[in-house]
């Protein structure tokens, strides 16, 4: 059932202000705030007082180039060559004068194909993720989530492709109104700074400036993580959590031991995707809750683990956390492509057990909203006496093939079920903003994945 959206009031519409009238302009919308109720008063509003988040919005081409498959790079915001060649091709189908730059009559074009395959109007998602694209770049759509429960300061940062002008500031503020708490409204301020890449990065010594003070500070960059970016390595070092999403990683194997050296740095980090794995990993526990199958543990020795063929994120950091729990020391990987892309990493257990996992990136014909969700899981033995067998699936009957693969041992079926809305990235980022700093337990786990993907790296 989906939820009817609030709706937003808006205290100030999007304005376009110097850089240093911002939080001056920011005071003046709620001096000179006022909204008559039918009884003459005026409704409550409660000012950004809980925390800061720095969102960093990667420019739309390679966004629109990724999601109509003419591009498979990193989402950096950084129009390099393998840009230019992807922005050729675009140019090359559709008969545009070959620039091999993002040219308006190009963007008009990928947007209106972007359009096409969404067929919902100008908004949508990104077929790689969960990322909403919006050709307006100060939408509230953001932080609806987010503002429902939190009145706090949003800092977009939009980079932009073209000629170098400087670094364009808006303010504004929305209000989502609450059937339930009609006299109160909660609010979020924003602050959107557009520029093109280097101009972002010369006032990037401002924007710790606008953090409110003595409040945490969050930065969900929903680009690809890059360490070397100065920018981003400005900004995690002022925030108490920094926030990514790696079901949006194009190249998820070399993004995932980015994220490990960022951790190695001391970056205190957040997968959203991580999140999303919740109710596999509790479901994995509880199933060796009971002290003869907590024994059986050790008998472990095969692991399948089925996902939505295009992105392996979410099948690696499950590997990595079931790896790090039981203590596997990884010792070889293998990669094969096909209909079904096959990865095949080998672990020796503390007992020099040889523990065999494989990964499977399955095609399915109807792809969810996040690409590289989890199907079917299965931990087995090669011991036909262990008491390991454990079978679990998504809600959508993704036991099939385990079933047919080996699956008769599985002791236990164990339905993976998740609202499709608890899976979105914003309402994720509600949840992750409850908390921050360091979380030991996916730092564990990224140390594995490292250890595993260093292994294909110097194969």
């Amino acid at each position: 059932m989906t939820t009817q959206a609030p709706t937003i009031f808006s205290l100030q519409a999007p304005k376009d202000i110097s850089l240093n009238e911002i939080e001056a302009e920011l005071n003046q919308i709620w001096q000179s705030y006022g909204i008559t109720g039918e009884d003459g008063a005026l409704p409550a509003a409660t000012r950004a007082t809980t925390f800061t988040l720095v969102v960093y919005e990667p420019e739309e081409t390679q966004y629109l180039l990724a999601s109509l498959g003419f591009y498979n790079g990193p989402i950096d915001g950084i129009l390099g060559p393998q840009t230019e060649t992807a922005l050729r091709q675009v140019q090359i189908k559709y008969a545009l004068p070959e620039t091999g730059t993002a040219t308006p009559e190009t963007i008009a074009k990928l947007r209106e194909e972007f359009t096409k395959r969404q067929g919902n109007g100008a908004t949508g998602e990104i077929a790689n993720g969960n990322t909403s694209y919006n050709t307006s770049v100060v939408s509230p759509r953001i932080a609806d989530e987010i503002a429902l429960r939190n009145p706090c300061r949003i800092i977009a940062l939009c980079p932009i492709v073209g000629e170098d002008a400087g670094v364009k500031a808006q303010v504004s503020a929305y209000c989502p109104i609450q059937k339930q708490s009609s006299s109160t409204l909660i609010c979020c301020e924003y602050i959107t700074l557009s520029g093109t890449p280097a101009a972002l990065e010369r006032v990037g010594g401002m924007i710790p400036a606008l953090l409110i003070g003595g409040l945490p500070k969050f930065l969900w960059w929903k680009a690809t993580p890059d360490p070397n970016n100065s920018l981003f390595k400005r900004l995690a070092a002022v925030c108490n959590n920094v926030i990514v999403d790696s079901c949006n990683f194009n190249e998820p194997e070399t993004d995932l031991l980015s994220l490990q050296s960022l951790v190695e740095t001391g970056v205190p980090l957040a997968d959203l995707n991580w999140r999303r794995l919740a109710a596999w990993q509790e479901l994995t526990a509880e199933a060796y809750d009971s002290p003869n199958r907590r024994a059986a543990l050790g008998e472990i020795d095969r692991v399948t683990i089925d996902y939505e063929k295009g992105n392996p994120a979410q099948a690696i950091l499950f590997l990595g956390w079931l790896a790090s729990r039981l203590e596997w020391l990884p010792v070889a990987y293998k990669k094969e492509s096909g209909d079904y892309d096959i990865t095949r990493i080998h672990f020796l257990n503390q007992d020099q057990r040889q523990i065999e996992a494989e990964l499977a990136g399955v095609p399915v014909a109807d792809v969810g909203d996040i690409m590289g969700d989890l199907i079917a899981l299965r931990l087995s033995s090669t011991n036909p006496q262990a008491n390991c067998g454990t079978v679990i699936c998504s809600e959508t009957g993704g036991c099939m093939r385990m079933e047919t693969h080996g699956g008769a041992q599985a002791a236990g079926l164990f339905q993976q079920v998740s609202s499709l809305s608890e899976q979105k990235a914003e309402a994720l980022l509600s949840q992750q903003v409850q908390r921050w700093g360091r979380e030991s337990l996916f730092e564990e786990s990224l140390a594995v994945i490292g250890q595993v993907l260093k292994l294909e790296v110097n194969g």
